[in-house]
């Protein structure tokens, strides 16, 4: 069995195994109560979108860094140098030394381009981040962040924003039975129940946007979402029934009188 209720990265402790993004929302106070909702303790911000100008408004003014760990990312970076800039520079405004990181391959797909991010990842680790970066679900490519020095590993469900839940669960699980470090489940997710099944995998925790930020009511898809990473989290720990191709009846004949 992976981990306790108590998830830890790079030697910090959460409770809360659901990492929610910040980008997306119909407006600051809907994310603000959406994060809340949600009983997240880590939340990203992409750095190349939030207004680092503390003059004017911007979303970090709606985040409560005594409540939330911040999780800058590089979204929208294509190369390693260009992902290594902006991860210093949200250092350099006091953001923090965390960092998901995103190196995208290809703009349509937005699957990450593998030689970039492991590059990224070798100079951000040697120059004291720490990286949680966003990878194809390849269990080889997984194995090699990890090596490089990678907090955690964050295989994609599905495509960013895609909403497919996740495609290829039996990559998802190798990753998982071969990682030494947590493995974060992170894009693709639709619903509860994709959130759910990843937990149930035994994913250490799932990270979400677009699930959150695009529904209907994202307040309430932030508590739906949490219930669910909760109750898959339980499955998962008390061990599920095996799989069986034929009936097996809840209650046996042995004793009965006929």
């Amino acid at each position: 069995m992976r981990g306790s209720d108590i998830l830890t990265i790079a030697g910090k402790q959460f409770r809360s195994r659901l990492f929610v993004g910040t980008g997306k929302y119909p407006d600051f106070a809907i994310m603000e109560k959406a994060l809340a909702a949600s009983g997240t303790e880590m939340v990203t911000v992409a750095v190349r979108r939030v207004n680092l100008d503390r003059t004017q408004e911007s979303l970090l003014d709606y985040i409560d860094l005594k409540k939330y760990t911040l999780l800058p990312n590089t979204a929208g970076c294509y190369t390693a140098d260009d992902a290594v800039k902006y991860a210093r520079l949200a250092r350099e405004v006091g953001m923090s030394n965390w960092v998901k990181l995103e190196v995208i391959g290809d703009q349509r797909t937005l699957f990450p381009d593998n030689e970039e991010l492991l590059k990224a990842t070798k100079i951000l680790v040697k120059d004291g981040f720490v990286v949680l970066p966003y990878t194809n679900d390849d269990p080889v490519f997984a194995k090699k962040l990890e090596d490089a020095g990678a907090a955690a590993v964050m295989p994609l469900g599905a495509p960013i924003g895609s909403g497919l839940g996740i495609r290829n669960p039996h990559t998802i699980a190798i990753i998982l039975q071969n990682a030494r470090v947590p493995v974060i489940v992170d894009a693709g997710v639709g619903t509860t129940s994709d959130a759910s099944i990843a937990m149930e995998m035994g994913a250490d925790g799932v990270l979400m946007n677009t699930a959150i930020a695009g529904a209907k009511d994202p307040v309430k898809m932030a508590e739906a979402m949490r219930k669910a990473i909760e109750a898959g989290r339980l499955a998962y720990e008390a061990g599920r029934i095996p799989k069986k191709a034929y009936a097996s009846a809840s209650t046996t004949m042995d004793g009965m009188i006929e």
